[in-house]
């Protein structure tokens, strides 16, 4: 941070705005980080000198509100250690999450809408803003699929946990007998890298398609075909944009994501790992689930590969996934050691 403010303080500094503007918001996120380490080892202090009141005086009325020191003692510690883990080459970036309904038709559209509702009740109680990219509603309810863009310091890092497949377990509400049903959602989770990425794409590899947006906006942008489809047949890939106004600026921000996954996608081959930024391509269905969220019989919502899992399905759906992100930053970090 010294060296940071020394930086600021040299002539000409604001002579480059963009470079400028990254120097002072990473001096201000160190200083954030600085000030809430050192509130900490204050809070600590105090609970050590009101240890010590207690002891003396033998008052047991001190230990309640020791107690309570040292719940949101330990809270906020636990907040800051997480933060420590996100030290990805992208982990700062804002996000880019796109759903998918899987096996189980509109049930499993369905579960797609609650999904996409957590995640932004997730980014609402983190402050973060939500920018609907992309979606396709579903033939009789809920969303076939759904790419959101999440904005907000550290989004790809915490939700880089929630890429792969999530499993609900519920009786349906679709289902005239009430009968027990399972049903799946992909999430794919990817960094919206804003830096001009040095990847060729040749254009006879790709495919270019218009359509009419599907959602709301005005007259303009329903009228009008300015919702970009990007398919890359080498790869298969296939990115969607109709959240900007126009044609032109809905094909930049596609080419961007293409641009960033077809990166993303060779740093992963060069590094050999089979489980990179991306991970690996499963199918919507049994036996590929990272997540499982039960309502019937009991209620549960239990990650397989950390085995975190809470209880309160509501809770979870309402956008608390965070120890299950805590959890995992946790666990990939010990793999990786």
């Amino acid at each position: 941070m010294e060296e940071l403010e020394r930086t600021m303080e040299e002539p000409g500094f604001w002579d480059n705005p963009a470079k400028s503007t990254a120097i002072v918001q990473e001096s201000k996120k160190l200083k954030d980080v600085i000030e809430r380490y050192e509130a900490l080892c204050t809070d600590r202090e105090d609970m050590l000198t009101l240890i010590e009141i207690g002891e003396e005086e033998n008052d047991a009325g001190l230990v309640s509100e020791i107690q309570s020191a040292l719940q949101s003692f330990e809270k906020q510690f636990e907040e800051l250690r997480i933060e420590t883990l996100l030290s990805g080459e992208y982990d700062r970036d804002n996000a880019i999450l796109t759903l998918h309904a899987g096996a189980g038709g509109t049930e499993s559209c369905d579960w797609a809408s609650m999904l996409c509702r957590m995640y932004q009740r997730w980014a609402e109680k983190r402050g973060f803003q939500v920018e609907m990219l992309d979606f396709l509603d579903g033939e009789e309810a809920g969303l076939k699929s759904v790419t959101l863009q999440i904005n907000g310091m550290n989004a790809y890092g915490y939700l880089k946990s929630e890429h792969g497949v999530h499993r609900l377990v519920r009786i349906s509400p679709f289902n005239a007998a009430g009968k027990r049903q399972t049903s799946f959602v992909s999430c794919d989770v990817m960094p919206d890298i804003e830096e001009d990425l040095d990847v060729e794409i040749a254009d006879d590899d790709i495919r270019i398609d218009t359509y009419r947006s599907s959602g709301a906006g005005g007259q303009h942008i329903n009228k009008t075909s300015s919702a970009i489809r990007i398919t890359h047949f080498p790869t298969g890939i296939v990115v969607q944009c109709q959240n900007e106004r126009s044609q032109h600026m809905n094909k930049d921000k596609a080419m961007q994501m293409l641009k960033a996954k077809l990166y993303l996608l060779k740093q992963q081959e060069q590094l050999d790992k089979a489980n990179g930024i991306r991970g690996e391509a499963k199918e919507i269905g049994w036996g590929n689930q990272i997540r499982s969220y039960v309502m019937q019989p009991y209620t549960m919502v239990k990650d397989h590969r950390t085995n975190a899992e809470v209880s309160n399905v509501q809770g979870v759906l309402d956008g608390n996934i965070d120890s299950f992100m805590n959890a995992y930053l946790g666990w990939i970090t010990s793999t990786e050691r």
